[in-house]
């Protein structure tokens, strides 16, 4: 669930980019993760660091991590951070490389913020081209 300090931010075509909240006397931008983007700064910076940030990020390959015996490639599917006495969630699939009409691949549902579990990739995860069974 959204804090009720947290103040929206949307880009100029209404798309939500993540929220602005209190840090101290500054403002921290949290993106759609609910994961902090910025250091406390002044209003006009926690905007700027949330245009630049964008969205473009949630279609980026992520690793899950402790679900199998190595990170597990996957891509977000959706980001609900709740609304009033709602939880939210973050629902990721095992990356099936864009395949259409393939068989469904496995869904994980996560909490929301999403937790530290949920990463980008780095070096030494798996590839593409890695097979789990």
């Amino acid at each position: 669930m959204i804090p009720p300090d947290w103040t929206p931010h949307r880009r100029d075509d209404g798309e939500l980019v993540g929220w602005i909240r209190p840090a101290g006397d500054d403002w921290a931008a949290v993106d759609l993760f609910g994961r902090d983007v910025s250091e406390a700064v002044d209003w006009l910076d926690a905007e700027a660091v949330l245009e630049a940030h964008g969205i473009g990020w949630l279609a980026d390959i992520w690793m899950l991590d402790g679900r199998a015996d190595a990170p597990l490639r996957v891509r977000v599917v959706e980001v609900t951070p709740g609304g009033s006495g709602e939880a939210g969630r973050v629902v990721v699939k095992l990356d099936d490389g864009g395949a259409v009409g393939g068989p469904p691949t496995r869904r994980f549902t996560l909490p929301w913020p999403a937790p530290a579990t949920l990463r980008p990739p780095r070096q030494g995860d798996p590839s593409g081209l890695t097979l789990f069974g």
